[in-house]
């Protein structure tokens, strides 16, 4: 098993959160924007890589809001990747100023696009994690909260 730590956008506009679109074998899922930390970077300076990477933006990164663990040998994926243990640290984030939001230049495996999830409906989505989306919807952002090994 590996541990890797991954800095993650939480951008929030109008009420309506900012998502990578992905495809697996099963349906359409959800994801923030955001990925794994590279050596010598630090976390905000990988979350504005990773934005400008998967949603061609650029990002003012705020508050550390989110922390998560994501061991895989205990969800819901583990056949596919028990290797798996990451630490998600997710930040406020806003668009910088003149910034568009479009398909970036490096998007993830999976990613065939982007959107914006009304946080209202965010129940009727696999947004990953899961376990983040009441959090979304009731619009707590006001302090750093771990919410656990979830998926």
């Amino acid at each position: 098993m590996y541990l890797r730590n991954s800095a993650k956008a939480v951008i929030v506009k109008d009420d309506k959160i900012l998502c990578i679109k992905c495809k697996d074998d099963w349906r359409f899922f959800y994801l923030l924007p955001g990925g794994g930390q590279e050596p010598g970077e630090t976390l905000p300076d990988a979350v504005r890589r990773e934005s400008r990477e998967e949603v061609g933006a650029d990002v003012v990164v705020h508050d550390l809001i989110f922390v998560r663990d994501y061991i895989s040998a205990n969800h819901e994926f583990a056949e596919y990747e028990s290797e798996v243990h990451q630490v998600e640290l997710m930040f406020s984030c806003e668009l910088a100023d003149g910034s568009k939001q479009e398909f970036g230049d490096l998007p993830d495996k999976d990613q065939i696009g982007i959107e914006w999830l009304d946080l209202d409906e965010l129940e009727s989505y696999r947004l990953y994690p899961m376990a983040l989306r009441p959090f979304l919807i009731d619009r707590k952002f006001d302090c750093t909260t771990y919410i656990g090994d979830v998926n």
